[in-house]
C-alpha cells in the first residue's frame, strides 16, 4: 500500500497580516481638482475612501527566490455596493488599465485574512469622512479591532497622510487617473489624503504606530510612482518579523530612525499589552473608572465618546485589560464611522465607540445605552429608568485611594533626570517608566477584582462543578446585592466561574493566593463549617459601616444603599500627600519590578529577493545562537525563548530537523511556551526520508511519539456549571451524598452516609424531597445566626482570637446564673444576662463526666444538662429542658473529639467533630419528633469510637509525636501520600519574604501535589498537577527547583518561586523511580519511591535518575542535558539509587549493586546468595557513613546489615517486632527510622521503627497512622515526617531526640 503523502505545512505568521493604502476612488467620473474649483470651499466630503492595494504575506515564495512582487492586489473599477446592504465581495480585475511594467505579469488576486472585511475598512481608516484639504494637514494615527465570525480579533493601526493634488499625475501606480488642465484659480494648493492600514493578530498598537510613523517620513519624500514599493517594502519587513513568545523577551527591530519594540505578552494566559494603560485615569476620576468597570462587569451597552479617534480604541482596550483574566465576550467595536452608527441599535451587549459630533444623535435614538463622554470624563444613561449598581464599598474605596498614590505625569520622573541627547535613550527611559506603571496598574485592578469576587471559591463544589450562587449572594452586605444579582447572570462570570471550578492557576488565583490571610490559608484546612472568628468579630466592631450593613441584613432589608462616605479630594499631582491614611495595604501595591531583555532582529535587505530573505534568516538563527552562548546557567527562561525563536526561524528556512531539535530543547525547557500544535503538523508534513532521520535521534523519536500521540479535536470535557437546586424527588445514598456536597454543607462521604442514616431511621432508605429542604434550611439558617452573633468586647477578650462561636443555647437557667450557653471549638461558657457578661464554664479538655438527669420544680421535672470538671470541684448544671438531650450528644462528642485530638496530635478531629455537632443540630431541627435526638445519635461518631473501642496511644508514641495534618482535607475521600519532600527556607533574591518559609512537598495520587507552609503547617499551595500519573520520587536542585520522578516515566521540575512545573525531562522509557543529587563533597540529597531524605543546601552539578527498567542518566543541572547514561546488567526492576563514596548504589529486585559513575561494577549483593526463600526480594536500603549497608527484604521483619568492605561476609539483623512488611527507610542523624506495616493492639496499622545504628537495637517502636506508612523524610534532623497509605491519608510529624 502506498505511504500517506506528507501534509504541506502552513507556515507561522508574522506580526503582519495585511497591509492596504486606502484613498479617493481611482473611477471618479471627474477629478477632485474640477470639484474643487466648482464648489470653492474648503473642505470637501465628496469622495468615497476606496482600498487601493493590499499586500498579504509570503511575500517571497519557497519556490521563487528572484524577485517577488509581493502578493499586490490592485483593485480597478469595480463599484462596491453599500456597507449596510448584502453583497459580494468585490473581485478584483487584475492588471485592467496598468501598463505592464506598473503591475508585473503574474498579478492576482490574493486571499484576505479572516476578519478583514474590505468593503468595511475604507469607512473605519476615514470614519470622520475624506476630506480634500486646502492646506497640509498634520499626519494623524487611530487604531482598529476587527473581529472574524467566529469571535476571533484583529487589530489594525492606521495612519492618515495628504500628499499635494499635483496638475499631471497622482500617483496611482504611474498613471494620470484624473484628467484636469492647469488650474486658473486656486486648486493648485490642494491636498489628498491618503491612508496606510497595518492589521496583525496582536495587539501592537504603540509598536506599529511607531513603524507606520517611520512609513510615513519616505511617502512623505518619495515621487508618486514610488508608493507602492515603499508599502510594499514596509510590509515585506513586518511579515519577517516572528511573534515574541510569552515571557520577559522582548523584540526590537530598526525601522530608521526609531528603534521598534515588540514586546511579549507576561505569560501565555495574559494578553499582549502595548498601550499605555494609565490613559482612564487622566481621561475619568477613579469613581467614574470604577463606574465603567461596573458597566462592563454588568455587561452593559456601552458607547465611549471622543472628539479624538485615536483615544476610543486605546481607552477602551485598557478598560479590557483591567477586567483580566475576567474577558469580554460580546460584540467590541471600538470605532463607528457615521454610516456605522445603526450598530448601536442592536439589542445585546456590546462595547462601541463614536465620534463625540455623534453624542446626541445617538443618546435620543437608542435607549438603554450606557453613553460615556472621554472628553469631559463624565456617564450618562440614555434611558432615565436604568441604575447601575456600586462596585461593593470596601473594594471601591481601596482601589480609588491606590489609583491617588500613583504617579501618572512621566514628566515628574523626568525632573531630576540630564537631558537625553539621543533620540532612541529617550524613548527607552519613557518605555521603561511606562512598563513599571503598567505593571502597578495591572496588579491594581487586578487586586480589585480579588476583592470582589474572593469568596466565590467558598461557595464551589469541585467535584460535580456547582456553583451556589443563592448563598452566596446572602452573604453580601445589602448595599452590594444589586452589583452581583447582575454581574452573576453574565457570561463574563459564567466563564470565570469555569475557570475556578477547574482549579486554572491565572493571574486571579496567584494574587488571590499571594494575598491571602493566615485566617484564609487555615480555613482552607479545614473540615468544619466556616464561622466568623473572635477577630472578626472585634475588627466588626471597630468598623461602623459594616455594623449598619449587618444590622440592615435583619431589619432593613429593602432599604437603599448606605451612602458612601465621602473620600479624600484627588490631588491634583495624583501624589498621596497624606500617607498615614493608606496603610494596611490600602497604598500602592508594593510589586517587584520584573526585568526584561531585549533581542535585536537583525536589519532586512532589499530588493526583497530569495537571497536576501535566507541572508536574514541566516543572520537570525546566528544572532541567536550567539545569544544562547553568552547565557549563564541559571538563564534558562531566556534560553526557552532563544529557543523558541530560533526553531521558529529555522522552519522558515526550511530546516525541519533542526528546528525539530530547537523545539526538543524548548519541551523540557518549558513547557509553556513550547508550540504542540505546529511542532505536530511540523512532524505530519515531513517527508519519508526527513521523518527516518529524525526517528534515528532518540530525543527526537520521544518527542515526535509525544506529539502525534495527543488528540486532535478530542471532545472537549464538559464544563458546565451547575447551579445548586433543592432536589425535586426522592434520593437514594449515592444522590444524597452527591447532593450534599453540591450544597456545600459537608464533602467527607463518610459523615454523609452517617447524616442519610440519621435522617432514615425508622423509614424507608430514601430522602424525600421536602426532608432535604428542611435539613437544608434549618442548616442554612442556623449557619446565618452565628453570623450574626455579636459578643460585647467585655467577653472577646476571654475568648482566642481564632475560636469561633459553633453553638449558643436559649437563654435558660444555670447554677451559675441565667444566660446562653455558648460553644466554640475550644470551651463552653455562658453568656450571661442584664449586663452581659462572660463565665467560663469548662474547656472540653477539662471536662470529667457529661450526663442528663431531672431536677424537681413544683410538680414537674425539669431536664438539667450535669457538667463535671477535672479541676473544679462543683458541678456545673443547666435546666436546658427539651434542649437538654441534644445538648448532651453535642459536649460528649467535642469532649470525645478534643481527647482523641490531644492523643493524636490531630487538630482535624476537634474539626471533624464540629461537623458532627452542628449536624445532629440540623438533624433534630428537621426532624422535630421524638425520634430525633435517636437519629441525632447516629452521629455521635467519635464518643461512640471512645466508647466501644478505647484506643490508647502508647507513651512512647504520644512523647514523640508532636502534630498531624491533613492533605486531603476538603476531598471527598483521603488520598494516599506517595512521597514527602522537605525544603529548607532561605531568602533568595526571586523569592518574596512570605515565601522563604520552608516547605513541605506532599505527593498524592494522580499527580498531585500539596506545598504545606512547614512554618505553620498552613497549606502554602492547594493541589497542582504534574502529570496525571503516580509519583514516585522527589529531590530538591539548587534551591530553586523540586525534581519529581513519574510514573509516566517523565521527570518533571518544578519552579519553587512560582509553583509552576514548565519543564519535563523525557529521556527516560519506563516509570522514574529514583532521584539523587551530586553536589561535590556535600553530602548528596537523595529522593526514592518510598521515603525521602531532606533537600541539598548547596547548590548541585548534577543530577542521576532511574527508571525500573534499569536506565540510569546523569543529567547536567543548567543545560538539563543527558551528560551520560548506563544500563544495569542486571536488568530491571530497578527501584532506586542511591550516591555513597563515589559510586552509585542501584537495588533491584534481586540485587543490589555497587557502580562507578563510568558503569565499571565495584560491588554487587546478590539476594540468591543470602537467602534461600524463592519469593525473597530487596525492598529498600540505606548507606550509612560507618561503612555499612542496611536493607530490607520482602517476607522478613529483620533488617539486615552487611559491612561495605565486604558484602559477601553474613550479615547483622535487626529484628522488628509484628513487622508485616517494610516499606521505606530513613537515615536521621545516628538512627535508621524504618516505615512498615504492623501490628498493634491486634489490628492492622502503619509502625515506625527507630533503631540505633551503633547499637542496632529498635529504640522506639511508634504506632503512626491507622494505615500502612508509604514515605518518609527528615527536616533538618530536628524532625521526622510520614505519610500514610489511602485509608487514613494523613502525615505525622515526629522529634528526633
Amino acid at each position: 500500500m502506498a505511504e500517506a503523502a506528507p501534509q504541506p505545512l502552513a507556515l507561522p505568521s508574522g506580526l503582519l497580516e495585511l497591509c492596504a493604502l486606502l484613498g479617493a476612488p481611482r473611477d471618479s467620473p471627474r477629478g477632485p481638482e474640477q470639484v474643487v474649483q466648482k464648489r470653492g470651499v474648503k473642505n470637501l466630503h465628496s469622495l468615497d475612501p476606496e482600498v487601493l492595494s493590499v499586500f498579504v504575506p509570503p511575500f517571497v515564495s519557497k519556490e521563487d527566490s528572484q524577485a517577488a512582487s509581493g502578493n499586490c492586489m490592485t483593485l480597478n473599477k469595480t463599484k462596491w455596493r453599500s456597507f449596510r446592504k448584502k453583497r459580494e465581495k468585490p473581485r478584483a480585475e487584475a492588471g485592467k488599465g496598468l501598463p505592464e511594467g506598473a503591475r508585473g505579469p503574474d498579478s492576482e488576486d490574493v486571499s484576505i485574512p479572516n476578519g478583514v472585511d474590505l468593503l468595511a475598512l475604507p469607512q473605519l481608516c476615514f470614519p470622520g469622512g475624506m476630506c480634500v484639504a486646502s492646506e497640509p494637514k498634520e499626519d494623524c494615527v487611530h487604531f482598529l479591532v476587527l473581529t472574524d465570525v467566529g469571535g476571533n480579533r484583529t487589530y489594525g493601526v492606521v495612519a492618515q497622510f495628504y500628499r499635494p493634488l499635483h496638475d499631471e499625475h497622482c500617483f496611482y501606480n504611474g498613471q494620470a487617473h484624473w484628467e484636469v488642465s492647469r488650474p486658473t484659480g486656486g486648486s493648485a494648493g490642494w491636498f489628498l489624503p491618503f491612508a496606510v492600514c497595518v492589521v496583525s493578530r496582536f495587539p501592537y498598537y504603540n509598536a506599529l504606530r511607531d513603524c507606520l510613523s517611520c512609513l510615513l517620513i519616505h511617502l512623505k519624500l518619495c515621487k508618486d510612482f514610488e508608493v507602492d514599493n515603499h508599502i510594499k517594502d514596509f510590509a515585506a519587513k513586518l511579515s519577517l518579523i516572528p511573534s515574541p513568545p510569552p515571557g520577559p523577551l522582548h523584540l526590537v527591530f530598526n525601522m530608521k530612525p526609531l528603534q521598534v519594540v515588540f514586546p511579549s505578552r507576561a505569560d501565555p494566559e495574559s494578553p499582549v499589552i502595548d498601550l499605555d494603560l494609565h490613559l482612564p485615569l487622566l481621561c475619568f476620576r477613579p469613581e467614574t473608572v470604577l463606574q465603567i468597570l461596573t458597566c462592563l462587569l454588568t455587561e452593559q451597552r456601552v458607547v465611549f465618546f471622543s472628539s479624538n479617534w485615536a483615544l476610543l480604541t486605546l481607552v477602551t482596550e485598557c478598560f479590557l485589560a483591567y477586567l483580566h483574566p475576567l474577558q469580554w465576550q460580546h460584540t467590541f467595536v471600538p470605532i463607528l464611522s457615521g454610516q456605522m452608527l445603526d450598530f448601536v441599535m442592536a439589542p445585546t451587549s456590546f462595547l462601541m465607540g463614536c465620534h463625540l459630533d455623534h453624542f446626541e444623535e445617538v443618546s435620543k435614538e437608542a435607549d438603554g445605552l450606557i453613553l460615556i463622554n472621554m472628553d469631559n470624563g463624565s456617564i450618562t444613561c440614555s434611558s432615565d429608568n436604568m441604575a447601575v449598581p456600586d462596585i461593593p464599598f470596601l473594594a471601591a474605596q481601596t482601589f480609588i485611594q491606590r489609583v491617588q498614590g500613583l504617579q501618572l505625569h512621566h514628566e515628574l520622573d523626568l525632573a531630576r533626570a540630564k537631558a537625553s541627547t539621543d533620540l532612541n535613550d529617550g524613548r527607552a527611559c519613557r518605555r521603561a517608566w511606562q512598563q513599571r506603571l503598567n505593571t502597578h496598574i495591572q496588579q491594581l485592578t487586578l487586586h480589585l477584582l480579588v476583592s470582589i469576587f474572593r469568596e466565590v471559591k467558598n461557595h464551589l463544589n469541585y467535584e460535580h462543578r456547582v456553583f451556589n450562587s443563592e448563598e452566596y449572594l446572602k452573604t453580601r452586605a445589602p448595599g452590594d446585592q444589586q452589583f452581583y444579582k447582575q454581574v452573576l447572570e453574565t457570561y463574563m462570570f459564567h466563564s470565570f466561574l469555569k475557570a475556578r471550578l477547574s482549579r486554572r492557576m491565572d493571574a486571579f488565583a496567584q494574587m488571590d493566593l499571594n494575598t491571602q490571610s493566615e485566617e484564609d490559608r487555615i480555613n482552607g484546612m479545614l473540615l468544619s463549617p466556616r464561622r466568623p472568628t473572635i477577630e472578626k468579630m472585634a475588627s466588626r466592631k471597630r468598623s461602623p459601616k459594616r455594623t449598619v450593613d449587618r444590622r440592615m441584613v435583619v431589619s432593613m432589608p429593602d432599604l437603599q444603599d448606605v451612602a458612601i462616605p465621602e473620600l479624600p479630594p484627588r490631588n491634583s499631582s495624583l501624589r498621596k500627600t497624606d500617607t498615614a491614611s493608606c496603610r494596611s495595604g490600602t497604598a500602592v501595591l508594593n510589586v517587584p519590578s520584573k526585568l526584561t531583555y531585549m533581542f535585536k532582529i537583525p536589519e532586512i535587505h532589499f530588493p526583497l529577493v530569495g537571497e536576501c530573505v535566507q541572508a536574514y534568516y541566516k543572520d537570525c538563527v546566528s544572532l541567536l545562537s550567539k545569544a544562547m552562548g553568552c547565557l549563564g546557567p541559571d538563564s534558562s527562561m531566556l534560553l526557552a525563548r532563544y529557543l523558541y525563536l530560533r526553531g521558529l526561524v529555522l522552519l522558515m528556512q526550511g530546516q525541519l530537523l533542526p528546528a525539530l531539535q530547537d523545539f526538543q530543547s524548548l519541551y523540557k525547557t518549558d513547557l509553556r511556551i513550547f508550540p504542540a500544535d505546529l511542532v505536530k503538523r511540523m512532524v505530519e508534513s515531513m517527508s519519508g526520508p526527513e521523518r527516518a532521520q529524525a526517528e534515528q535521534m532518540p530525543k527526537l523519536r520521544r518527542l515526535i511519539g509525544e506529539v502525534l500521540a495527543q488528540p486532535g479535536e478530542a471532545p472537549k470535557a464538559d464544563d458546565r456549571v451547575k447551579n445548586f437546586e433543592l432536589p425535586r424527588k426522592h434520593l437514594e445514598l449515592d444522590d444524597f451524598v452527591q447532593r450534599v456536597q453540591e450544597s456545600g454543607i459537608v464533602k467527607d462521604t463518610g459523615t454523609i452516609r452517617r447524616l442519610f442514616e440519621a435522617l432514615t431511621i425508622g423509614h424507608q432508605k430514601l430522602i424525600d424531597p421536602e426532608t432535604f429542604r428542611d435539613f437544608y434550611t434549618c442548616w442554612k439558617e442556623t449557619e446565618a445566626e452565628a453570623q450574626e452573633v455579636s459578643l460585647p468586647a467585655s467577653v472577646l477578650e476571654h475568648l482566642d482570637k481564632n475560636e469561633c462561636v459553633y453553638k449558643l443555647s436559649r437563654s435558660v437557667k444555670t447554677s451559675h446564673g441565667v444566660g446562653k450557653i455558648a460553644m466554640t471549638q475550644k470551651r463552653l461558657f455562658l453568656l450571661t444576662e442584664g449586663s452581659p457578661g462572660y463565665v467560663e464554664i469548662s474547656t472540653f479538655r477539662d471536662i470529667e463526666e457529661v450526663r442528663s438527669t431531672t431536677v424537681a420544680f413544683l410538680f414537674l421535672r425539669i431536664p438539667t444538662l450535669k457538667i463535671k470538671m477535672t479541676s473544679k470541684k462543683e458541678v456545673f448544671e443547666a435546666n436546658l429542658k427539651t434542649e437538654c438531650d441534644l445538648w448532651q450528644l453535642m459536649v460528649k462528642e467535642m469532649w470525645a473529639g478534643k481527647t482523641l485530638a490531644e492523643a493524636h496530635k490531630d487538630p482535624q478531629y476537634i474539626q471533624q467533630a464540629l461537623t458532627h455537632v452542628l449536624l445532629m443540630d440540623a438533624v433534630v431541627g428537621t426532624l422535630q419528633s421524638p425520634a430525633a435526638i435517636y437519629a441525632a445519635s447516629r452521629l455521635s461518631y467519635f464518643d461512640k469510637m471512645k466508647n466501644e473501642m478505647p484506643m490508647v496511644v502508647p507513651k512512647t508514641t504520644a512523647e514523640t509525636l508532636k502534630h498531624k495534618i491533613n492533605p486531603s482535607a476538603g476531598e471527598t475521600f483521603p488520598q494516599a501520600v506517595d512521597v514527602l519532600l522537605y525544603t529548607p527556607g532561605h531568602l533568595d533574591p526571586a523569592e518574596k519574604v512570605g515565601d522563604a518559609h520552608p516547605k513541605l512537598w506532599c505527593a498524592l495520587s494522580e499527580g498531585k501535589v500539596i506545598v504545606f507552609d512547614a512554618s505553620s503547617w498552613t497549606t502554602h499551595q492547594h493541589c497542582f498537577r504534574v502529570g496525571t500519573s503516580k509519583l514516585n520520587c522527589m529531590v530538591m536542585v539548587e534551591r530553586n527547583q523540586v525534581w519529581v520522578g513519574s510514573e509516566d516515566s517523565a521527570i518533571y521540575i518544578i519552579n519553587i518561586h512560582s509553583m509552576s512545573c514548565n519543564k519535563q525531562l523525557t529521556d527516560h522509557r519506563a516509570s522514574v523511580t529514583g532521584l539523587v543529587v551530586q553536589e561535590g563533597l556535600v553530602a548528596p540529597s537523595v529522593s526514592r519511591a518510598p521515603n525521602e531524605t531532606c533537600a541539598c543546601a548547596h547548590a548541585s552539578s548534577q543530577v542521576y535518575s532511574c527508571s525500573v527498567d534499569g536506565t540510569v542518566l546523569a543529567w547536567n543541572v543548567s543545560s538539563l542535558l543527558v551528560t551520560s547514561r548506563f544500563q544495569l546488567r542486571s536488568g530491571g526492576g530497578l527501584s532506586s539509587i542511591r550516591l555513597h563514596g563515589g559510586c552509585l548504589w542501584c537495588c533491584t529486585g534481586n540485587r543490589i549493586t555497587a557502580v562507578a559513575v563510568n558503569d565499571s561494577l565495584r560491588q554487587e549483593l546478590k539476594i540468591e546468595e543470602n537467602f534461600q526463600e524463592k519469593s525473597a526480594s530487596f525492598l529498600s536500603f540505606q548507606l550509612v557513613p560507618e561503612e555499612q549497608l542496611w536493607v530490607a527484604c520482602a517476607g522478613s521483619n529483620d533488617i539486615h546489615i552487611w559491612g561495605l568492605k565486604d558484602l559477601a561476609q553474613p550479615p547483622q539483623r535487626v529484628h522488628l517486632q509484628d513487622c508485616s512488611k517494610v516499606n521505606c527507610m530513613l537515615r536521621v542523624k545516628r538512627q535508621i527510622w524504618v516505615g512498615v506495616t504492623g501490628l498493634s493492639q491486634g489490628k492492622c496499622r502503619g509502625k515506625i521503627y527507630v533503631i540505633d545504628a551503633e547499637k542496632k537495637t529498635v529504640e522506639k517502636e511508634l504506632v503512626a497512622h491507622s494505615d500502612t506508612v508509604k514515605a518518609l523524610c527528615s527536616a533538618e534532623d530536628r524532625y521526622v515526617l510520614s505519610g500514610s497509605g489511602r485509608e487514613e491519608g494523613k502525615i505525622a510529624i515526629w522529634k528526633v531526640e
